[in-house]
């Protein structure tokens, strides 16, 4: 059994195809449990090593499960924030059928589940988007986005221009119009979908700043203490959340403001789980600022990794 590293999953997962797969995942049988957080003290570091372990299965066919540590200032050591290993198993034989790169395979289907989102929420003839980060998801979300929104234009902010404008020379952006933004307030002005992947504590998206009509998709912010948007983008917008229990839990940009009464629970218009069964709808209309938040779910890695396998079977 080979390990499939990032170069393989890239070209197994076609976001068009991933995305599809994602809609198919949550309305499915699989199970997930509550994934394993734990937040270990880094004496190399200001700020812990958090440990993932997420599981997740479907019965009769699949067992999964990831590993990963998230360090949020490894980048000293010349490595990425996110580093594991995926295992799939077969269900019912209990063998190993995979072991593949869990960061490659994370950013492909957080960038898909954001994707997914926005085919809910967005404007359908949004062409304008701004990155917000410039890690190494950002040019997956962009290239996400892009394959259910007709994405044209592309701005680019990052706190270190340098990062940004290599985000914006990479080949595989090559089909769109980039630019890189010096100044974030203006750059939210223009757009019609933000995306925001970052590490930040504090809110980097104001909700003044929001025009009628924007779509604001919220990647980071992963613990209680970050935190990506401010409390007047959540008052302004319709929220759905991947799903409920991850997302009231574990991210700043909801926990803190239903702990501040700014949001209560019932607010949030709707999870990925109840949008892809069908048990809600999300009907917009053209003055409504909608938000999504990310978490992360373990379904989304099985689905992803039984693509993987069935791409390169």
């Amino acid at each position: 059994m080979d390990f499939i590293d990032q170069q393989a999953i890239d070209r197994a997962l076609p976001f068009e195809d991933l995305v599809n797969a994602l809609q198919k995942a949550f309305a499915s049988d699989i199970e997930t449990p509550l994934r394993n957080h734990y937040d270990i003290p880094n004496p190399e570091s200001s700020r812990e090593t958090t440990l993932l372990m997420m599981p997740s299965w479907q019965a009769g066919s699949d067992i999964g499960i990831k590993l990963v540590t998230v360090t949020p200032e490894s980048y000293k050591f010349d490595l990425p924030s996110i580093q594991g290993t995926y295992v799939l198993f077969d269900a019912v034989r209990g063998c190993v059928k995979a072991t593949m790169d869990a960061p490659a395979l994370t950013a492909k289907r957080t960038a898909a589940a954001s994707a997914l989102a926005s085919r809910f929420m967005s404007r359908p003839d949004s062409r304008k988007l701004l990155m917000v980060g410039t890690g190494t998801l950002s040019s997956q979300l962009i290239r996400a986005h892009a394959s259910v929104r007709p994405i044209e234009d592309v701005i680019i902010w990052g706190r270190n221009p340098e990062k940004a404008q290599a985000i914006a020379e990479l080949d595989n952006l090559s089909g769109f119009n980039i630019q890189v933004a010096d100044d974030l307030n203006q750059a939210v002005s223009e757009a019609d979908i933000i995306s925001v992947a970052t590490m930040s504590k504090e809110p980097l998206i104001m909700g003044e700043w929001l025009q009628e009509g924007q779509h604001l998709d919220l990647v980071g912010a992963y613990r209680p203490d970050m935190r990506e948007a401010d409390d007047d983008c959540i008052r302004r917008s319709r929220i759905v959340v991947d799903n409920y229990t991850g997302a009231c839990k574990e991210t700043g940009d909801i926990a803190t403001p239903l702990a501040n009464g700014v949001l209560q629970q019932e607010d949030i218009c709707a999870d990925l789980f109840q949008l892809c069964r069908q048990e809600r709808a999300f009907l917009r209309n053209d003055k409504d600022i909608t938000l999504f938040k990310s978490v992360g779910h373990a379904l989304e890695d099985l689905a992803a990794a039984q693509l993987v396998v069935k791409s390169l079977a």
